[in-house]
């Protein structure tokens, strides 16, 4: 479904959001907490204290969409606090939505060819 929108930007809300806020508490932390637009073409993801919910926030022609994700198990692998958002690519948000880091280089570890003699 995520993939289907037009997102010109992905933000995360960096450390966690206390998620019982519903649209327009989202929609108000975006405009006065980070100084950006809620009605732009992108995505705002927030995360709870205990990493294993997810909600996101966009703007579609006449409206917001809200988006709720819960873990049965593990966690969000969420960047720390710093009172800022940061930009990542839809690419990195998947990968945090798959379990990995956003510092994690690659997927999976290089494959190493071995020799029989």
């Amino acid at each position: 479904m995520l993939s289907q929108l037009n997102a010109n930007r992905v933000y995360l809300a960096c450390g966690s959001t206390d998620l019982r806020k519903s649209i327009d508490g989202l929609a108000a932390l975006v405009q006065e907490g980070f100084g950006l637009d809620p009605f732009s073409p992108c995505l705002f993801v927030f995360c709870n204290r205990e990493r294993n919910k997810l909600k996101i926030l966009y703007w579609e022609h006449n409206g917001f969409w809200l988006f709720y994700r819960r873990l049965e198990r593990g966690t969000f692998q969420w960047p720390l606090a710093n009172h800022t958002p940061i930009s990542v690519s839809t690419r990195e948000l998947r990968w945090l939505l798959d379990g990995l880091a956003l510092s994690q280089k690659q997927a999976h570890s290089k494959v190493t060819a071995q020799t029989v003699i």
